[in-house]
């Protein structure tokens, strides 16, 4: 207890608290991407997906659980930090011009909190499954498959179909990328393995790693609006696949 009061109350102890979490978040993402690119496999794969996921019982709430506590950690350690720079600066910049910073790494802090509201809104909707915000009317709860299991598939494409909420998902994913487009390379400095000769490498490789999440979470609610899945119906398997969608013509 001692030893993790000492490095929550040091400027560098938040910062690797900081580089940590935001390591186990980021890994997070790549997995919750992977695993949500099976909707373009077909209900069969996407709903075996989601079996997995709740037959892993009283464990998936200790990851859930986890989660929470890493996602708290890694905001509360960056507002301390962010006070803690601006209580040291007595006096204002009168006219701030900001030099050898990007955009991204200026706006950590308003992004970090907005995906924070985020993540809570898309628990609420995909995970919780409220009614009140899906914008369907209809109960995501009710939704099952012809085997039985809960039909993430059907779901996927109920909630997606909403333009409202896929435009508010694709907001939120371009600010997550802004945010790891900065926060992946700081994350290495943070623990000290930045060296200024790859430097410019790590810079560039969390730029597009950034740009390759965007593209692979935003494909989804895309596809969905443009005709992905409009002929599935909850309880019927195979259901369309990947080989029929077709970005231009849409679902055949």
């Amino acid at each position: 207890m001692n030893l993790f009061s000492r490095i929550w109350n040091s400027s560098l102890g938040k910062k690797y608290i900081m580089a940590v979490t935001g390591c186990a978040l980021f890994l997070f993402v790549l997995g919750h991407m992977v695993g949500n690119l099976q909707v373009f496999l077909g209900p069969e794969a996407i709903n075996r997906y989601g079996a997995f996921l709740q037959g892993l019982g009283e464990l998936l709430w200790v990851v859930r659980l986890s989660l929470l506590a890493i996602i708290v950690l890694h905001i509360v350690s960056a507002v301390r930090l962010t006070a803690e720079n601006r209580a040291a600066r007595a006096v204002g910049y009168t006219d701030y011009r900001p030099v050898g910073s990007s955009y991204a790494s200026r706006t950590m802090m308003m992004s970090g909190l907005i995906i924070a509201a985020f993540i809570i809104y898309h628990l609420l909707h995909f995970t919780v499954q409220n009614q009140a915000i899906n914008l369907t009317g209809k109960s995501f709860v009710d939704l099952h498959d012809a085997k039985g299991r809960h039909d993430v598939f059907a779901m996927m494409i109920a909630g997606f179909r909403q333009p409202i909420v896929s435009l508010f998902y694709i907001i939120a994913m371009a600010l997550l990328c802004l945010h790891l487009s900065h926060g992946v390379s700081a994350m290495f400095q943070s623990l000290g393995w930045k060296k200024n000769y790859y430097k410019p490498l790590l810079d560039k490789g969390a730029r597009l790693l950034a740009i390759a999440i965007f593209v692979g979470y935003t494909s989804i609610p895309i596809a969905i609006l443009l005709g992905y899945g409009k002929n599935y119906a909850p309880g019927l398997t195979p259901g369309p696949t990947a080989s029929e969608f077709s970005p231009i013509g849409g679902a055949r």
